[in-house]
């Protein structure tokens, strides 16, 4: 584990392992009291909100969106610290819900529209994935009052992950207290009755997990199963993570689809691994 936190409104646990090719990847677990999960998932989708807390986000658009799938394209420049120049992201994004559990995916895609400037470094290898679901706050409790949200997410941001490592510890905790107090805010403000943003309303749009998908491959997404991921071996919290990633993917973030073959590729692997993953 990297790092443990909790206030009155939530409870934050971060874990991070370093591939042997490829970018520091990130998983985390954070608890809200007393919100919806299509609250938090609205708020994470909402651009026009996220500048009221996320003090990076300097630049963003819409360059595609797809009203049938929910699927967007978005254009984002992200103010980096120090002497680092801006970074800039093409990422799709779409959304999959199952029973009210959310699978949000972002995933940097190619987009030859938007030249690339010298200035700034263009992320492209980018991935960022939320299971987003209500759980009960304490085990024995009847009612579904908080949400969980776990993350698995890595970019390639072009700096030396001695640095990278670094300034995660350093403003990782301090963001995390940003992103809460804009949840709260965010549910303030829609109890206000505040119109949706588009983004927020591409939000509601969610393609329907094909339950046949998940049995074939030997899963489910029940209650007691989503509960019992966190008192799972650290190495399968990891697995069913990806797992999650790899079916949404199947069904396509955006018009490059991949092929459900990927899926079984990588159950298998994770079924029988040759080498235990660390955490």
């Amino acid at each position: 584990m990297m790092m443990e936190h909790s206030t009155q409104k939530m409870t934050y646990q971060a874990w991070r392992r370093e591939p042997k090719i490829g970018p520091t990847q990130y998983r985390t677990r954070t608890v809200f009291e007393d919100l919806e999960p299509e609250l938090v998932r609205d708020f994470f989708w909402d651009d026009d909100f996220r500048q009221n807390w996320d003090d990076m986000l300097i630049y963003y658009k819409v360059l595609e969106e797809y009203p049938l799938t929910g699927t967007i394209v978005d254009h984002w420049i992200r103010k980096f610290p120090y002497f680092y120049s801006d970074r800039e992201y093409i990422i799709g994004r779409r959304i999959w819900e199952l029973e009210r559990t959310y699978f949000c995916t972002t995933k940097g895609v190619p987009y030859s529209s938007v030249q690339r400037n010298n200035r700034r470094w263009r992320v492209d290898r980018y991935y960022s994935s939320w299971r987003i679901q209500a759980v009960k706050l304490i085990k024995g409790d009847e009612q579904f009052t908080a949400c969980e949200v776990i993350l698995f997410h890595y970019e390639d941001i072009g700096i030396p992950k001695v640095f990278v490592n670094f300034a995660v510890h350093q403003r990782m905790w301090p963001h995390v207290q940003k992103i809460c107090s804009g949840l709260y805010a965010y549910k303030m403000e829609r109890m206000s009755g505040t119109s949706l943003s588009p983004s927020a309303s591409m939000a509601q749009i969610n393609t329907k997990i094909p339950i046949d998908c998940l049995r074939t491959l030997g899963l489910s997404l029940d209650k007691e199963v989503v509960q019992s991921w966190s008192n799972t071996q650290r190495g399968n919290r990891w697995k069913w993570i990806i797992v999650a990633g790899v079916v949404v993917l199947a069904y396509g973030i955006d018009r490059g689809a991949l092929r459900k073959a990927l899926v079984f590729g990588v159950v298998r692997r994770l079924r029988h691994p040759k080498k235990k993953i660390q955490t």
